[in-house]
């Protein structure tokens, strides 16, 4: 598979975790809080650069690659993900600017489901959820110890992780992995389309 194959593999997975996302949400009606952007606001979020392929496609094809590059370069450590538009002076409140595209881990968390050391389900979400929404979230627990479906967390990276593996292994500060993401795309298509095919001339 050459890179443009492996982002339309990504997609499609997260399209299938997008479905089994909605029908948990759905059912536990347990959402993230309107607004609420504390756990996008973390700068110490780690991704791969596989996850980021589809954004980063989809940024080549409306021309903004090397614009979104600029504003990288510029960012630090100490920044948010370069998607995340805050509303707010401490940054907790605010919003994703292409949830369409946004990262594996952005999707899985608050919406999916690890084995912990007694081998049962315990959902992945922030202590905010586990507070403001407490009953809700206590019920939930109860539910998914009786068979609720929750996507598996474990299962949704390993679909990724058979796409490339060598994409996968490096979990990177997530603005950094946009960054590899958009560099690798931006090579991938520069070959591509300026590969000129051979002459008969040549044979």
């Amino acid at each position: 598979m050459n890179l443009e194959e492996k982002s339309q593999e990504v997609r499609k997975v997260f399209e299938e975790l997008d479905t089994e996302i909605k029908s948990f949400l759905d059912a536990s009606k347990l959402t993230c809080i309107s607004g609420c952007g504390f756990c996008c606001s973390n700068p110490k979020v780690s991704a791969s650069v596989l996850e980021f392929l589809p954004l980063a496609f989809d940024l080549y094809t409306k021309g903004k690659a090397e614009k979104a590059l600029e504003i990288l370069d510029k960012t630090t450590e100490e920044d948010a993900c370069i998607l995340y538009k805050s509303l707010s002076e401490d940054g907790h409140l605010g919003f994703c600017s292409d949830y369409q595209n946004r990262g594996m881990i952005c999707r899985l968390f608050g919406s999916s489901a690890r084995k912990n050391k007694e081998g049962q389900k315990e959902i992945i979400t922030c202590k905010k959820i586990k507070t403001e929404k407490k009953a809700l979230y206590d019920t939930t627990v109860t539910a998914i110890k009786s068979e609720m479906p929750i996507p598996s967390s474990t299962d949704a990276y390993r679909k990724i992780n058979n796409i490339d593996f060598r994409l996968t292994e490096r979990q990177l500060p997530i603005n950094q992995a946009i960054k590899e993401a958009l560099e690798s795309v931006i090579t991938f298509k520069f070959y591509t389309e300026n590969q000129e095919p051979e002459s008969m001339e040549n044979f």
